[in-house]
């Protein structure tokens, strides 16, 4: 015989209701109440009826993730974060990983509408606002992270890009570089856009203007590290040190410097933007901006969560979605610079 929520719910001491707000993945419970509940159905063996209760509630307890790419840490990182705090209010996240093609990127987001998710997290292209759009006008939150076209609807978690661009410029410069050379982006996407803006705002401050010789800005891939650092040091005036602003082509960089024969920082002082977790034990250990990508991911979920239950069916009293007055929520989370060995005065090795 199949077990019944009033089993659950008097094996775990609470209302049939508030099971069912547990099951059902509402965050108006403490967690306490939810450890309880989830416990004891896995204990019964109770099984909800998802295709019934989806019906009954409007609710699939399915989010959609839609991330360009898992070889930047941060999104790594954001997608860990992510799973386990929505997986601690009952729902389940489908990732779906673009490779950065607007294409794919477009058939994920339909999908995801078709199978009536109750959230939508994306790092997205930008090239797919207006299905986004009905993504929202279908009632679905959504959060647009660390990416925000300026017409995307939803609420936006942006990482503190131009700030860290600044500190790691700063840095350089109090070291004594001026020609520093620059890795990002491309300036259609925010963080390519915000972290030349500091670059070239830290510079500026210095009395400086940014070297186009020395800036190279293409895609989130490792190719296009390798080719852009072997260009900079290739040139007739090789810069003394580098901000590698493109997370993904920093892995290429890294990669070609050894093979150039490139000693780091005596040659080259070197600061990348986000963290990896073997960047520390690098040889030197490199120094970055931090740019908080525990903190994106927390506050990403917690803002999802807060949408979702201010939909009429959880309690709330909108449809979730954004209409006219209500634009969206920005939230961004700060940077921080962590000076490690491979930065050093030009010509001098790191103390």
């Amino acid at each position: 015989m199949a077990v019944t929520l009033d089993q659950v719910a008097d094996a775990a001491g609470v209302s049939k209701s508030t099971a069912s707000r547990v099951l059902s993945g509402s965050s108006r419970v403490s967690a306490q109440t939810r450890r309880a509940v989830q416990s004891a159905a896995e204990r019964l063996g109770y099984r909800p009826n998802r295709i019934a209760s989806g019906l009954r509630t409007r609710r699939s307890n399915l989010i959609g993730l839609v991330i360009t790419n898992l070889v930047n840490a941060s999104f790594h990182t954001i997608t860990e974060v992510l799973q386990q705090r929505l997986d601690e209010c009952g729902y389940q996240v489908l990732l779906c990983v673009t490779d950065s093609d607007p294409v794919r990127e477009r058939r994920y987001l339909d999908m995801l509408l078709d199978h009536r998710v109750d959230g939508l997290v994306i790092v997205g292209t930008g090239a797919n606002t207006e299905t986004v759009r009905q993504v929202s006008a279908a009632g679905i939150p959504v959060v647009n992270l660390m990416r925000s076209p300026d017409d995307a609807p939803g609420d936006s978690v942006m990482a503190g890009d131009r700030e860290g661009a600044e500190l790691a410029v700063r840095h350089l410069l109090d070291l004594g570089h001026r020609d520093i050379a620059f890795i990002g982006g491309p300036p259609t996407v925010d963080s390519g856009r915000d972290r030349y803006a500091g670059f070239a705002a830290a510079l500026a401050a210095a009395g400086l203007e940014p070297d186009p010789a020395l800036c190279e800005r293409g895609p989130y891939t490792m190719p296009f590290g390798a080719e852009a650092v072997t260009r900079l040091m290739a040139s007739d005036r090789p810069p003394t040190a580098l901000y590698s602003a493109n997370h993904e082509a920093t892995f290429g960089t890294l990669g070609a410097l050894v093979q150039l024969g490139i000693r780091v920082p005596e040659q080259l002082s070197l600061v990348c933007h986000e963290a990896a977790p073997w960047f520390p034990y690098w040889h030197p250990p490199i120094t970055v901006v931090d740019n908080g990508a525990r903190d994106l991911g927390e506050l990403a979920a917690e803002q999802l969560l807060r949408r979702i239950d201010s939909r009429p069916e959880n309690g709330g009293s909108d449809n979730g979605g954004l209409g006219t007055e209500d634009p969206g929520r920005l939230i961004r989370v700060g940077a921080r610079l962590v000076v490690r060995s491979s930065t050093a005065a030009p010509g001098r090795p790191a103390s």
